[in-house]
């Protein structure tokens, strides 16, 4: 199966995603799709574990290879997923998590229609959203935050097109909430018991 976890930026959904992969009971049975950026790294972020870091033009030659399955331009930044990386680890029989936007979400859906699954995480607020973005971006600039708040407003009007939505206002609850929705659609209940 592949999971797609999508929110605005600051929901918590690369946070909620690295803690489900933390869990002894999903480890064995699922990776972590590392997506392509284009953007600059980000002093605590480590290449070929948070992101694989490239350049435009790097970007360009994978998408006109075919080698990219979907991707987005955020905030004038390419984000992107490998083709290659989904479909070995789909046929290795290894679950997948992936975290996009609602544009990838969808292209996820419309390519691998019966095996994936989608889950939007909600904040708890607008003012708890901001509060995060501006927290663990100190540095940066008001029009960013700006940007990215009024990006949240229309994602959260998107939520509807997925399977599941989650509200992260207390993350175990939602790590809690997040595992139960990825062991009942992979057919891992039994493993939890």
């Amino acid at each position: 199966m592949i999971f797609v976890i999508s929110g605005p930026s600051g929901s918590g959904k690369t946070t909620l995603r690295d803690e489900l992969l933390q869990d002894k009971e999903l480890k064995a049975h699922f990776v972590k799709s590392i997506s392509f950026t284009t953007r600059r790294r980000r002093s605590q972020e480590v290449n070929k574990k948070d992101y694989i870091f490239i350049s435009e033009p790097e970007f360009n030659r994978q998408l006109k290879a075919k080698k990219i399955l979907e991707w987005t331009k955020y905030l004038g930044y390419y984000y992107a997923t490998s083709r290659d990386f989904v479909d070995k680890y789909l046929k290795r029989g290894k679950n997948i998590l992936l975290c996009l936007d609602l544009k990838g979400s969808l292209r996820i859906k419309k390519l691998y229609p019966k095996n994936s699954v989608t889950i939007f995480v909600i904040p708890p607020s607008i003012k708890a959203l901001r509060c995060r973005i501006e927290g663990r971006c100190i540095k940066t600039k008001k029009e960013e935050v700006h940007k990215r708040l009024a990006l949240a407003k229309q994602e959260l009007s998107a939520a509807g097109n997925y399977d599941y939505c989650v509200v992260n206002k207390n993350l175990t609850q939602a790590v809690k909430e997040l595992k139960g929705i990825i062991l009942k659609e992979a057919g891992l209940e039994v493993i939890a018991r």
